[in-house]
């Protein structure tokens, strides 16, 4: 059983800043890579930033220079800080996570329930 658990969204005015966090929790023997995604209404769940374990980062070109992903490896916990955040912004935040189970060996994929972001403007 893994759990990742998200927190941070919430309602902030276009301009402002949200700090996301995503906790992993449970049978993992490696995480490979966490970072996140978003879906906004309508839209197809697009990726915005993925860290590898060796510490390299992919962004969406629609974020890069405002959003910075970050990881803390002991905690098994990745964090997005977002900051000039647009209307476009607004989305659920999904948190992914590419790991190995301790349990069965074997490379899983594993999604987070979402956070909201809503940027006003």
């Amino acid at each position: 059983q893994v759990q990742l658990v998200e927190s941070g969204g919430g309602l902030v005015q276009a301009g402002g800043s949200l700090r996301l966090s995503c906790a992993a929790s449970g049978s993992i023997f490696r995480i490979n890579a966490m970072g996140w995604y978003r879906q906004a209404p309508g839209k197809q769940r697009e990726l915005v930033a993925a860290m590898t374990s060796g510490g390299s980062t992919n962004y969406a070109d629609s974020v890069k220079g405002r959003f910075t992903n970050s990881r803390d490896n002991a905690k098994n916990t990745v964090y997005l800080q977002m900051n000039s955040l647009k209307p476009e912004d607004t989305a659920v935040y999904y948190c992914n996570a590419d790991y190995v189970s301790a349990v069965v060996a074997l490379r899983m994929d594993y999604w987070g329930k979402g956070t909201l972001v809503t940027v006003s403007s």
